[in-house]
């Protein structure tokens, strides 16, 4: 008598034939992960849950598969609804099975549009196809996401403390029962009192973050290889359906896990320009708190699955590359358990002056959190437009010196967060009174961390210039005009003496000007113990 995952083996092979997939044509095609079988035929793809249990998975009952099939289908219609068709019955038996036959059903399987796996993001990512306008249309999509879907109540059991740190409990336990390999068991020691560690250390943030709402139904396991280019846009699929505790989290555990697995494929860069995108988009920079926590977490999510296909796999490359995989994993939520050693860059100079665009690009470069005052000041202000085309008086409403007082108060709290958090920050303001920097000298001290300077400049032609390109453009969040910038050259004072030896000047006009501050921010570091992620910036 056959069991349950030998009558899917079965089934399997059955469905090679022609005759049962018609449209399959000579392009049938089997992909298995460590829970589904998927088979791509034509222009479908048929997704069948295997009858194992994981713990974490447990598909044995054919209902409970019946109810994943119906549940993937509902979540990833959120996200992915030209991909999800519909649940298709599978009557008959295993060697003659019929499919959409409902009476005597004994499989289900979720049916699919099939798209081209050469542009899963994965794949595009390791071959330097996927491009900052794909990280942006990523960012897009995730914050909306997040704000629209449901959020967990109070007296929901998702999101509490307890049982956010079950799966990071459990995931150690399943690393160690499913490895049979030589792995560096120390070193999971090491990651497990860590995490064990944190999570004492931000029970009271996770405590928090549940009463303030941030605990939603997310897709659950959001990184590259869950996402296909589609119509020139990202496209988010496959997300978990089948255990709600782990979809029913924190929007940051999420962020987490998409940030980590572009540091993964290499590109920090990315990373963080999707982080500092989604983080400006929401102003939930207050998740960082409890950031690395999630991020180890996610490594070692990688890492299990690496496991698992590795021993689901025959012997030679592919369970090599599986392995090496769940060592890199390994290393990654090392770097993540480690100290870190922020540092506070402010800028400073006029509307015009370059400091967005290169504060933007050194964030990405170095591995930095960026607070754009823009931002902050239309988050709590509004837009300082009449709404009749006109320009807000200078020096008045969103511009008013108290205005800007609380502006500034805002930006000093925010900045307190990222780098108490362990994230060197940049703080993307004009800055021009001695009044505005002091406060953030003051706090660098406080936090015994060292601060610079970014002087940005330029001359007032070309300050004029970029102004009205900028605004020609429209897309800039910046609402700075010629206006905004004459009353700035009428009070500028510029730097005091003292404050010399903490400024990186920056010419923007001159050409190599970003290479010239990134060369300044690497001498900065050199002569800082850093952390080792700003490796990639020093050579």
């Amino acid at each position: 008598m056959f069991s349950p995952v030998e009558k899917q083996k079965v089934l399997i092979v059955a469905l090679q034939d022609p005759a049962i997939l018609p449209h399959s044509g000579n392009d049938w095609q089997l992909i298995e992960t460590h829970i589904s079988w998927v088979i791509l035929c034509g222009a479908y793809a048929y997704k069948i849950k295997k009858a194992l249990d994981f713990g974490f998975f447990d598909g044995t009952a054919l209902e409970r598969r019946k109810f994943y099939c119906e549940e993937e289908l509902r979540l990833n219609s959120r996200l992915a609804p030209e991909l999800y068709l519909r649940v298709l019955p599978i009557g008959g038996t295993p060697t003659h099975p019929q499919l959409g036959t409902k009476e005597g059903a004994f499989e289900y399987a979720v049916e699919m549009k099939r798209f081209p796996s050469h542009e899963l993001l994965c794949e595009l990512v390791d071959d330097h196809r996927l491009g900052v306008q794909q990280i942006d249309q990523l960012t897009n999509q995730v914050s909306d996401f997040h704000r629209r879907i449901r959020v967990a109540s109070i007296d929901m059991p998702f999101g509490d403390p307890e049982q956010v740190h079950a799966p990071v409990v459990e995931n150690f336990d399943q690393i160690r029962d499913l490895t049979s390999q030589v792995f560096d068991r120390e070193l999971v020691s090491r990651l497990e009192a860590w995490s064990d560690g944190e999570y004492h250390r931000v029970y009271k943030v996770l405590q928090q973050r549940k009463k303030q709402g941030f605990v939603r139904e997310c897709h659950g396991d959001m990184h590259l290889g869950n996402m296909v280019m589609i119509n020139e846009a990202p496209l988010i699929f496959d997300g978990i359906e089948f255990n709600p505790e782990l979809y029913w989290i924190d929007v940051i555990s999420e962020v987490a896990f998409l940030f980590m697995d572009l540091e993964y494929h290499g590109r920090q860069d990315y990373a963080f320009r999707f982080l500092n995108g989604y983080l400006e988009s929401t102003g939930d920079y207050r998740g960082l708190a409890i950031f690395r926590y999630y991020l180890v977490y996610r490594a070692l999510v990688r890492a299990k699955v690496a496991s698992i296909r590795s021993e689901q796999e025959p012997a030679g490359d592919v369970e090599c590359r599986s392995k090496n995989e769940f060592d890199r994993y390994l290393q990654l939520a090392q770097s993540y358990s480690r100290p870190q050693h922020p540092v506070l860059l402010i800028t400073h100079g006029l509307s015009g002056s370059g400091k967005s665009t290169y504060s933007s690009q050194l964030a990405e470069d170095m591995g930095a959190i960026q607070i754009r005052s823009d931002r902050e000041r239309q988050r709590l202000l509004g837009r300082a437009g009449r709404g009749d085309g006109a320009s807000a008086p200078i020096a008045s409403g969103v511009y008013s010196p108290r205005a800007t007082a609380q502006i500034y108060a805002e930006l000093g709290r925010l900045a307190e967060i990222t780098l108490t958090s362990g994230y060197s920050t940049i703080v993307d303001a004009t800055f021009l009174t001695r009044e505005q920097r002091e406060p953030f000298r003051q706090l660098a001290n406080r936090l015994g961390i060292p601060i610079r300077v970014l002087w940005f400049h330029a001359d007032t032609a070309t300050l004029k210039q970029r102004i009205i390109a900028r605004q020609h453009r429209g897309r800039d969040i910046s609402e700075a005009d010629l206006g905004v910038l004459a009353h700035q050259l009428d009070n500028y004072c510029g730097l005091d003496g003292d404050e010399v030896s903490d400024v990186i000047p920056v010419d923007t006009q001159l050409s190599g000007s970003g290479q010239a501050l990134f060369r300044a921010i690497k001498q900065f570091l050199i002569t800082f113990p850093a952390p080792e992620r700003y490796e990639s910036l020093r050579s």
